[in-house]
């Protein structure tokens, strides 16, 4: 069977209502608190994407029993002391950095060595962002000489709390720390670069003891031992990094219009939207409520008659990371000049994703000025594409083969994407969903 996909056709303008499955942020934190609660949790909507999973079979290893029936889940939560720890447990995260910086807060107290291990993409990813304050914790980690994966981490017997600065906006170290100050006896300090702050949303509708103080450029979070935490039910919202893709689709599609419900606006994340305003794209929300912490809308986007160029604020990064590739296509199509800057961080995703935007817009046929932070892209309103571009080796990064299919579908050529299964790390459905869009 072929490893690849072809898309010959650009398709025409449209007026659809979808639904988008299960936030994978939101689906994975709510495996690994529910597999700590005192009784049996329930999801529904649950991402049944391969990171997700990949949690699944972590708590799994840990002695914890799980129901799964479709997107409906139960956890049968054993408590925060519940993990059943042996000798020679490996957990395999997959391609899932979520997973694997998570699970490692968690695991500051096993008694015994836990080697976390994952896929080729990950396991050239940075881990000594969480090493560092996870060691203060006392837990002892061992990585390989370039603090990449495999990790083998081995808890204390006493740890101390610790005060931490988190000044790259990973929600990821942030998560960590937070778990790992969870187990941990006294109070541990984070002052943390603003990022996804799914963790501590949940935490305070679970009336845990965390604390958030809201300073200008960062936040100051306390986090306490937790000695109970009570099952959570929890229908998952959609996922907002997913919608992006669609949301990408109606704004290079002339005279179009989509209406997508129940969406995720967690104010971390709607960089994109906050972007898109900037550059001219009318979006509304309809039917707002808060829901378990999180705040959800129906999202309408319509197509824009001209995409203005944008000199991109830095502040809106972190609420954007995940993004940013189909904000590129977009500012492929805007007039005039577009300016992307402070992207390190989005070249130590599952691939170096900086490097890849440029590069597909490059076969595109677009002018662009990269550094190794920054994106200067030369937009062109009439873009339209008439040659075979072939996309492959980009690490089965999820996100690079999900924006060129949205590449293909708006701005039309012949398009050759291999890696076709990679999308389902975050995203099975897509393709599904693409096929109404080309019907």
């Amino acid at each position: 069977m072929s490893n690849k996909i072809i898309f010959k056709n650009k398709i025409s303008n449209f007026n659809k209502k979808i639904s988008i499955p299960g936030d994978k942020s939101i689906s994975i934190r709510w495996v690994l608190i529910s597999s700590l609660a005192n009784g049996v949790s329930k999801a529904r909507n649950l991402l049944l994407s391969h990171d997700v999973l990949a949690a699944i079979k972590t708590i799994k290893k840990l002695g914890i029993k799980v129901s799964l029936k479709n997107q409906n889940c139960k956890i049968y939560g054993a408590g925060m002391n519940g993990y059943k720890y042996r000798r020679g447990i490996t957990i395999d995260a997959e391609n899932s950095g979520t997973l694997s910086r998570l699970i490692a807060g968690l695991l500051v107290n096993s008694p015994y060595p836990i080697k976390i291990v994952g896929d080729k993409s990950l396991s050239k990813r940075d881990f000594k962002r969480i090493a560092n304050p996870l060691k203060k914790f006392g837990a002892n980690l061992k990585l390989k000489q370039n603090y990449t994966l495999p990790l083998t981490i081995k808890g204390a017997d006493k740890l101390k709390p610790i005060k931490f600065s988190e000044n790259k906006g990973s929600a990821q170290v942030k998560s960590s720390i937070i778990f790992a100050g969870a187990r941990t006896n006294g109070t541990t300090i984070i002052k943390s670069k603003r990022s996804r702050d799914h963790t501590e949303r949940i935490f305070k509708y679970l009336k845990l003891p965390i604390k958030i103080k809201r300073k200008k450029n960062y936040d100051l979070i306390e986090i306490s031992r937790v000695k109970k935490i009570k099952p959570i039910n929890y229908k998952i919202p959609s996922d907002l990094s997913s919608c992006a893709f669609f949301i990408a689709l109606t704004v290079l599609s002339e005279k179009s219009k989509l209406m997508i419900k129940e969406v995720n606006i967690n104010p971390t994340r709607t960089g994109i939207l906050k972007i898109l305003k900037k550059m001219g794209v009318k979006i509304s929300f309809f039917n707002k409520k808060v829901y378990k912490g999180e705040p959800l809308a129906d999202i309408f986007i319509q197509s824009p008659k001209v995409i203005k160029s944008i000199n991109c604020p830095s502040n809106l990064n972190s609420a954007a990371i995940d993004e940013f590739l189909v904000l590129f296509l977009i500012a492929a199509k805007a007039k005039g000049v577009s300016f992307f800057k402070n992207l390190d961080e989005l070249n130590k995703k599952e691939s170096p994703r900086l490097k890849w935007g440029s590069k597909i817009l490059k076969m595109m046929g677009v002018k662009v000025i990269t550094t190794k932070n920054s994106i200067k892209i030369f937009g062109n309103p009439k873009l339209a594409i008439n040659k075979k571009i072939v996309i492959q080796k980009y690490l089965k990064d999820h996100r690079v083969f999900m924006t060129s299919v949205i590449a293909a579908l708006s701005f039309g050529g012949e398009w050759h994407i291999h890696d076709h299964n990679s999308f389902k790390t975050s995203f099975p459905s897509f393709l599904k969903i693409i096929d109404k869009f080309r019907k």
